[in-house]
């Protein structure tokens, strides 16, 4: 059953631990873990009280040290009925401070009914807004700090929960990629359980054994220490893969399940019950509906607004790119946008022109992107693509309607038509107009990273689309594009 990778792993890695032990463990460690935070998040919001009572211009009052605890009180209160302290796998530090923004603007809301029912104050709305605002960017930063701090420990391997994935098909390995790839999730995967394994090992070899099969898994999670489940697609019938399942909750394993059809289920997704059987309805997404109307308009409006803000930027890298070298200020290239149509997309040229360049052929499953053949970019050019500047043009794009502000990025008219052929669901992404940045993009997909991916992340967006997805792009780009960070 075992291999020999699999014998180095178990020698050397990890230790055999009693399966009760091993739970309990488990269950302190998740308990310590939420405490910490209920701790800190306590913490400051108390000196967010104490901070906003010594900085209001009126004397101190007992009267407003105490509403000051009851709106801490209070926030704490609601984050815990919102679910802010349940385990997540991941949560985007944008996410986290819009749940920390609503918490404490309920709370602030709750406060000022109360004590307008109790007494008049001229000063109420002032007190209450003061303490809001410092409790927002008090918990906001504690929060961030653990969280980053966290995350840094986990990228280096410090910490994280070892991971067993159950079924060893593409999906399987799949998920292993992904948790690899990607170790602020704080999931380790340490291998497969699977009968009739159907890969043995991922072709771009991420080294991790099938341990067994599911008549190992107690012997498997109290040798590796198991304390989370990925449940994919396997060869073992249902009801095995129930039974499992029983057995894992059982040793106090959290277990999380991959769908059947996932590629068709997303945030939306609502639980119905027929009886004891439960449904899952995904609401459709219509790019053509008054969502997206709505959408683009916005889109125009800021674009018209961003271009007169930003128009003395615009003249200096205009008069930049001149000086740089000889050709036109502005590179137009063909693009294929909404349902197919081809536009003109602007950038600032960054390159010294040249005639009879070679059609450059990117590798095979790969994007094109980034310093393509021969490097004729010049110094200004390097400065405006690593700082994407030479996409501020797009606002056109978008002010006249051929773009949007956030959607899949725009692919050359030559690659398109060849991509739709080649690429599972790639032609997708026509469904929406083209975007300045997207979610891909945002997750470390810029250049010549793979295609597959790109259309999986773009493909995500439509599918999940709202008006606080595209702010959430947007925020996420500014980092990215700082080189701070690739991802979420």
């Amino acid at each position: 059953m075992s291999s020999l990778l699999a014998d180095t792993l178990r020698e050397a890695h990890l230790k055999l631990v009693p399966s009760a032990a091993a739970s309990q463990r488990r269950k302190l460690i998740s308990q310590q873990r939420t405490r910490t935070y209920r701790i800190a998040d306590t913490a400051m919001l108390l000196l967010a009280s104490t901070t906003a009572v010594i900085a209001a211009p009126a004397p101190t009052t007992v009267r407003n040290v105490v509403w000051g605890l009851v709106y801490a009180l209070l926030t704490i209160v609601i984050l815990q009925v919102r679910g802010f302290y349940r385990p997540r796998l991941h949560e985007a530090a944008v996410d986290m401070v819009a749940r920390i923004f609503a918490a404490t603007s309920i709370a602030a809301m709750v406060l000022t009914f109360a004590r307008s029912l109790l007494y008049d104050d001229p000063e109420l709305m002032q007190q209450t807004l003061r303490l809001w605002a410092f409790a927002l960017v008090f918990l906001g930063a504690g929060r961030l700090g653990i969280t980053l701090d966290r995350q840094r420990a986990l990228r280096r391997g410090m910490t994280g929960l070892n991971t067993l994935v159950i079924g060893s098909g593409s999906v399987g390995h799949l998920v292993a990629q992904r948790l690899l790839d990607r170790p602020e999730m704080g999931l380790r995967p340490i291998g497969f359980l699977d009968k009739d394994p159907l890969i043995e090992q991922d072709a771009e070899g991420e080294g991790l054994p099938v341990l067994g099969a599911s008549w190992d898994l107690e012997e498997v999670v109290a040798r590796y220490d198991v304390s989370q489940v990925v449940v994919t697609f396997s060869t073992a019938p249902h009801a095995v893969l129930l039974s499992m399942i029983r057995r894992c909750r059982k040793l106090g394993v959290e277990v999380t399940v991959v769908p059947r059809l996932f590629e068709e289920v997303n945030s939306r997704v609502e639980i119905e019950h027929l009886g004891g059987l439960p449904l899952l309805r995904a609401p459709i997404i219509d790019p053509k509906g008054w969502q997206f109307s709505v959408k683009y308009a916005i889109d125009r409006i800021v674009a018209a607004i961003g271009l007169l803000v930003i128009s003395p930027l615009m003249l200096a890298l205009a008069i930049a790119v001149r000086l740089s070298s000889p050709g036109p200020i502005l590179y137009r290239q063909r693009r294929v946008g909404l349902d197919d149509r081809e536009f003109d997309m602007l950038k600032f040229r960054s390159m010294r022109v040249a005639e009879n360049v070679p059609e450059f052929v990117p590798a095979a499953g790969m994007a094109p992107g980034g310093v393509e053949g021969d490097d004729r970019r010049t110094r200004v050019g390097e400065f405006l693509r690593r700082t994407s500047l030479d996409e501020l043009p797009q606002l056109l794009n978008v002010l006249k309607g051929d773009m949007s502000l956030v959607g899949p990025r725009p692919e050359r008219t030559s690659y398109a038509r060849t991509f739709e052929q080649d690429v599972y669901r790639y032609g997708d992404r026509h469904r929406v107009k083209s975007g300045l940045t997207g979610w891909a993009q945002v997750q470390g997909l810029r250049g010549q990273t793979s295609l597959a991916d790109r259309v999986e992340w773009d493909n995500y967006y439509i599918e999940n689309w709202s008006l606080w997805f595209d702010l959430k792009i947007l925020l996420l780009t500014i980092p990215a594009v700082l080189g701070l960070t690739s991802a979420e």
